[in-house]
């Protein structure tokens, strides 16, 4: 099959499109053809080595968790899907080896759903790790009708999901973007706040009260945090460890079937959007990489295989 693959730590210069074998498929895992693969900023920060220290890494290795695509085949014991079912998955095994950027990649069923049939297949590759990272963090909070949210973050990638999973999720929805932004959050449900010096003021100016939710999708805010937090509220972060010092969780996304299928249920009842900003073809996987660094795109950078 062709995929892209590396075979040692480094830049978008270790990339290369090569021809690998068509991944087995163990017990509880099925083949899935892919359609389309999402980029992730975590996809080159593994690549660069960042996450050597948390997970172990067979060379060469096929970056990539998100996919788009249909069951090609399905292993021993996954009685869950057939072949030629659509789906959609955050295919994040135990160890970093096979990705998604390929032809064919091997999941297990846990990381699986059903692809939202209002989605296409570049959205659906885009919605999985993102939006189960917002999901997971804003439910683990208990986050519903009555609570205040304040997301940190808003116009990301994981943070205009999250915005969108909040209101859906019954709460107020208060969101930190640079003003070029505030029009697009308004129209997912958001009430926006420019971040920046002035941002704790600017909070407390739309919600006196304290908000009884912080979700911190981009870290380096905990003071902003502390001061907005109305008493009993609760906070977490994907991106600043030094809230568990503050009564905060500290968490990261992690493969499950229901809350993805509960995200395709979102996207199809129409209250979840999943913007595309740029696709590229499977042999430019190294632009794609380039073009996420820079993280100025308003959605998600998608390959098309």
């Amino acid at each position: 099959m062709r995929a892209m693959a590396y075979g040692a730590y480094g830049g978008t210069e270790v990339l290369a499109e090569t021809r690998l074998p068509v991944p087995k498929v163990a017990p509880g895992e099925v083949l899935v053809r892919v359609r389309c693969a999402a980029v992730n900023p975590v996809d080159w920060k593994i690549m660069s080595g960042g996450l050597d220290a948390l997970m172990d890494t067979v060379f060469p290795v096929v970056p990539g968790w998100d996919v788009s695509g249909t069951v090609e085949r399905v292993g021993i014991d996954a009685p869950e899907f057939a072949v030629g079912d659509p789906v959609m998955g955050y295919a994040r095994k135990d160890w970093v080896h096979g990705g998604t950027f390929a032809e064919f990649v091997s999941v297990p069923v846990r990381c699986l759903a059903a692809k939202p049939v209002s989605l296409d297949w570049r959205q659906a590759a885009g919605l999985p790790l993102a939006g189960l990272t917002a999901y997971q963090l804003l439910t683990r909070l208990g986050t519903g009708r009555g609570d205040t949210v304040l997301v940190h973050g808003a116009a990301g990638g994981v943070g205009s999901l999250g915005v969108q999973i909040a209101a859906a999720l019954g709460a107020r929805v208060i969101g930190t973007a640079s003003p070029r932004n505030h029009d697009r959050l308004r129209g997912l449900g958001c009430e926006p706040v420019a971040y920046g010096d002035g941002l704790t003021e600017r909070v407390r100016a739309v919600a006196p009260e304290g908000v009884t939710v912080v979700a911190d999708f981009v870290g380096g805010v905990l003071d902003v945090t502390r001061a907005v937090l109305a008493e009993g509220g609760r906070h977490a972060s994907i991106a600043d460890h030094t809230v568990l010092g503050a009564g905060g969780q500290w968490m990261w996304v992690r493969p499950d079937s229901a809350d993805l299928a509960a995200l395709g249920r979102l996207a199809d009842e129409g209250r979840l959007e999943v913007t595309v900003a740029e696709t590229f073809p499977l042999a430019e996987l190294a632009a794609a990489f380039a073009l996420s660094q820079q993280g100025h795109t308003a959605g998600k950078i998608v390959i098309e295989v």
